[in-house]
């Protein structure tokens, strides 16, 4: 028996299908737009003041501006290994009312280097923390990226 009347024995968030696969549909929405460059809609998936641990800055960066900053820091493209492709897997949520908090994996794939060959894939471990707005969306409002694979090296190297 549950201890948290009208959930499901188990997670005390645990939530049905449903609620689960529109959060999850955040996040695929999100690394689909991230593929095609589209910055807009990476910000649709995000509130304007989320927090966020960039895995690549060691700073938590506050909204969208320190996101934005970040974002033009970065590597040209063309510039360091190129990804082929992403995977976000292994999602675990709960949902207490109008806040989620979900957990996953993101695979980073990388095309071979001309000269190094095969690249390892970048796996990165994720939680993010989303809030049910007045508009009917799920938005992120804390995302935190912690690198476990360092990517974009030569398959045997350090």
């Amino acid at each position: 028996m549950s201890a948290f009347p009208g959930f499901p024995a188990g997670r005390p968030g645990a939530k049905p299908a449903d609620a689960a696969d529109a959060i999850w549909q955040v996040i695929t929405a999100m690394y689909e737009a991230y593929t095609a460059g589209d910055r807009p809609r990476i910000d649709a998936c995000l509130d304007p003041e989320a927090t966020v641990w960039d895995s690549g800055t060691a700073e938590l960066l506050f909204g969208k501006s320190d996101l934005d900053r970040v974002r033009e820091a970065r590597p040209a493209t063309g510039e360091g290994p190129v990804e082929t492709g992403l995977e976000p897997y292994g999602q675990v949520v709960d949902v207490f009312g109008d806040i989620a908090v979900l957990r996953f994996w993101l695979r980073v794939d990388f095309a071979p280097d001309p000269d190094a060959g095969e690249l390892r894939p970048e796996l990165v471990r994720n939680t993010a923390v989303l809030r049910h707005g007045g508009d009917a969306a799920w938005r992120i409002v804390h995302l935190h990226e912690d690198v476990q694979q360092p990517g974009g090296v030569p398959v045997g190297g350090h």
